[in-house]
C-alpha cells in the first residue's frame, strides 16, 4: 500500500513539474501575464464545464494600466476637500445643507431642498440661503497698496471733478463715498453719453444720474423769462416721483433750481396748477400725468438736455410702453456725441434699473440709434443678495396668518421696520383687518387706494410713525428702504423680477445691516420658481431667463409690412 501512494505521488508531482515547464515556456516564448498563461495539457485533465474561461492580457498592457491607476492616484490627492464651517444653505435635513467653501461641478445637479416640495408631504419643510458678507457688493472695498499695513483711501465724490457745492451738500447727508454704479455711471453721463445703467437695488442708482444732471444744469446760468424745462424724470409710481423730487431738491438747493412732481392720481386741474408758477428745471413725473401736460400745453419739452427713464424693467412692460412711446415722439433724443452740445442740442437718454428691461430695444429703436448706448452692468445684476439672509418655508395656506404674527413680534423684539407684500389689493385689504384683530400696528398700501389716501403713507412709515407696511408690488420699485430689516413675501412673487424688486428693499447702501427676507411657500405653481432660485443660490449663477443685453428689433417682413 505504500508503495502504490509513493507511485501515485510521483506521478502527480512529475505531472505538476510538466505543466510548470509549460507555463515558464509560454511566459519566456509569448510574453504573456501569468494570470493568462494557461496549458494545453491542464485543460485536457479539467472537464470544460468545470473549467471557466479565462480572458488573456499582454504584459505590456498589464504596465500601461497600471502606469494609468498610479497617475489617477496622484491626481486625485490634489483635488481640495470640502473643509467644515459657514453654511451657505442650511435647511432643516442637515444631508442637504451646503458649506460657502463648496463649489459644485459644471455638469454636477444639486441636491435641492425644494425638490419634492409639490407634495403635501413637505409641508413644514424649509431652508435658508445665508448670508456671506456684510456690506451690499455696490459698496467700494478699500484696496491695499505697497505693503500689506497700509490701505488706499476710498474715492470721494471729490475724484468726478463735480462742483465743490454738490460735495458739501452731499457730505452734509453723511454720502462721502461713491458706490461701484456711480463710478460707473456718472463719468459717462457728463461726457454726454446715451447710458443703459442695470444694477441691483439699493447701489444707489438714483444719486447716480441726479449728481451729473444737477452739475450740469447749474453750469449754464438763465434768466427767469428763459426758464424751461432741461431734465424730465420718469418713474412708474406717484410715490417713487415723490421720493426722487426729494432728492432732487435736496441736492440742487444750493443753486436755485425748481424741481416738481406730476403724480398720478391727480386731475387734469391739480396738474395744470402745479405749473402755474412756470416751467421747473426738473420735472419728476408718473407716464400719466407727463402725456395729460402735454396734451394739454402746460408744458414743451422743445429745450430738453435730459430725459432719464427710471425702473426701466417696468415702463418697458406692455402697461406703459404705449404711453411711454407717445412720451418720446414729443422730444429729440440724441444719436451721437455731438448732438448733445453746440446751440441746438438733443436730449441726453438715461435708462435705468434693476433688472435688465426686455423690450427696450423696440421702443428707443424708433428715436435714437442703440448703437449710441453705453450699457453699465453690474457684476451682481439679476444675482441673489449675499448679504441678506433668505428663508424659505413650505406652509399650508391656513398657517401663513400665524407665521407671519411670530415673525412680526420677533422683529418688533428687534426694532425693525417690516414690509409685507401681497399679490392682490384684496389680500392687502384682508391681512390688514386680521392683523388689527391681533391687535399689530401697521399701515396698507396699494394701487387701488385713491390718490389722497395713498398720498403720506409711505412717508409716514420712512419717518417710522408705524413698523409694519402691508403691501402690494406698488412698494417693491425704487423706493427708498433702509429702515426696513425684514421682508415677508406672505403672497410667493409670480417671476424673478418681482422676488429680486422685493428682496431689493433691505439690505440697502447705507442702511442697516442684517436684513432677512422670509417668503412662504404655498401653492404648486410657486414652487418651481423657488426650485430655479435655489439651483442659482447653491451654484453661485444669476437667476435663469432674464434679459442681459439690448435686443435689437427684428425685421419685419414684407407680408407685415403690406398688413400695416
Amino acid at each position: 500500500m505504500q508503495s502504490v501512494k509513493i507511485g501515485r505521488c510521483a506521478l502527480l508531482s512529475s505531472k505538476i513539474s510538466q505543466v510548470t515547464l509549460m507555463r515558464s515556456s509560454c511566459s519566456s516564448q509569448f510574453g504573456w501575464g501569468h494570470i493568462a498563461c494557461t496549458s494545453a495539457g491542464v485543460r485536457r485533465m479539467t472537464s470544460a464545464s468545470s473549467q471557466p474561461v479565462v480572458i488573456r492580457i499582454p504584459r505590456r498592457m498589464q504596465e500601461h494600466i497600471e502606469n494609468i491607476k498610479q497617475m489617477q492616484s496622484k491626481k486625485f490627492d490634489k483635488l481640495p476637500t470640502v473643509k467644515p464651517g459657514r453654511l451657505l444653505i442650511k435647511s432643516k435635513n442637515p444631508q442637504l445643507n451646503q458649506s460657502v467653501g463648496y463649489t459644485l461641478g459644471k455638469f454636477e445637479q444639486p441636491d435641492l431642498t425644494s425638490k419634492a416640495w409639490k407634495s403635501n408631504k413637505a409641508l413644514g419643510d424649509y431652508f435658508s440661503i445665508n448670508s456671506i458678507q456684510s456690506a451690499p457688493p455696490s459698496v467700494l472695498k478699500q484696496k491695499n497698496v505697497g505693503d500689506h499695513s497700509a490701505s488706499a483711501p476710498q474715492k470721494t465724490f471729490k475724484c468726478f471733478n463735480i462742483c465743490p457745492e454738490l460735495v458739501e451738500t452731499l457730505h452734509s447727508q453723511n454720502i462721502i463715498h461713491p458706490t461701484t454704479v456711480q463710478m460707473q455711471t456718472i463719468p459717462k453721463i457728463l461726457k454726454g453719453r446715451n447710458i443703459l445703467c442695470a444694477a441691483e437695488t439699493g447701489s444707489g442708482k438714483t444719486l447716480a444720474y441726479l449728481l451729473p444732471i444737477i452739475h450740469r444744469l447749474q453750469e449754464e446760468p438763465f434768466t427767469d423769462t428763459e426758464r424751461n424745462i432741461r431734465a424730465v424724470v420718469i418713474v412708474p409710481s406717484r410715490e417713487l416721483a415723490e421720493q426722487v423730487t426729494s432728492v432732487a431738491r435736496s441736492v440742487s438747493k444750493p443753486f436755485g433750481l425748481v424741481v416738481k412732481v406730476a403724480g398720478g392720481g391727480r386731475g387734469v386741474g391739480n396738474i395744470k396748477a402745479a405749473f402755474s408758477h412756470g416751467q421747473p428745471d426738473v420735472l419728476v413725473a408718473t407716464p400719466g400725468a407727463l402725456l395729460k401736460a402735454l396734451w394739454k400745453r402746460f408744458i414743451n419739452l422743445n429745450q430738453l438736455n435730459f430725459l432719464v427713464i427710471d425702473e426701466a424693467d417696468t415702463m418697458f412692460d406692455e402697461s406703459f410702453a404705449g404711453m411711454l412711446e407717445n412720451i418720446l415722439s414729443h422730444t429729440e433724443v440724441a444719436s451721437r456725441l455731438s448732438d448733445t452740445v453746440g446751440i441746438v442740442r438733443k436730449a441726453q437718454l438715461v435708462v435705468v434699473g434693476a433688472t435688465f428691461p426686455g423690450g427696450v430695444g423696440e421702443v428707443l429703436s424708433k428715436v435714437t440709434d442703440l448703437a449710441s448706448m453705453v450699457t453699465v452692468k453690474s457684476q451682481m445684476l439679476h444675482h441673489l443678495m449675499p448679504h441678506v439672509k433668505q428663508t424659505f418655508l413650505r406652509v399650508k395656506g391656513a398657517d401663513k396668518i400665524l407665521e407671519l404674527h411670530q415673525a412680526l413680534k420677533k422683529a418688533e423684539m428687534e426694532h425693525k421696520g417690516v414690509l409685507v407684500f401681497c399679490n392682490s389689493a384684496s389680500t392687502v385689504n384682508w391681512l390688514g383687518y386680521s392683523l388689527e384683530e391681533m391687535g399689530v400696528r401697521h399701515m396698507r398700501l396699494q394701487g387701488e387706494m385713491p390718490a389722497t389716501m395713498r398720498e403720506g403713507i409711505f412717508r409716514n412709515f420712512q419717518r417710522g410713525n408705524v413698523d409694519v407696511l402691508i403691501c402690494t408690488d406698488i412698494a417693491s420699485r425704487g423706493l427708498d428702504t433702509q429702515r426696513v430689516g425684514l421682508i415677508v413675501n406672505y403672497d410667493f412673487p409670480e417671476t424673478h423680477t418681482d422676488y429680486i424688486h422685493r428682496a431689493g428693499r433691505v439690505g440697502r447702501a447705507g442702511g442697516s445691516e442684517g436684513g432677512e427676507v422670509l417668503s412662504f411657500v404655498t401653492h404648486r405653481w410657486d414652487v418651481e420658481l423657488v426650485q430655479r432660485i435655489e439651483t442659482a443660490a447653491r451654484r453661485r449663477t444669476s437667476l435663469p431667463g432674464m434679459e442681459s443685453e439690448i435686443q435689437k428689433p427684428r425685421n419685419k417682413t414684407e407680408r407685415e409690412m403690406k398688413e400695416k
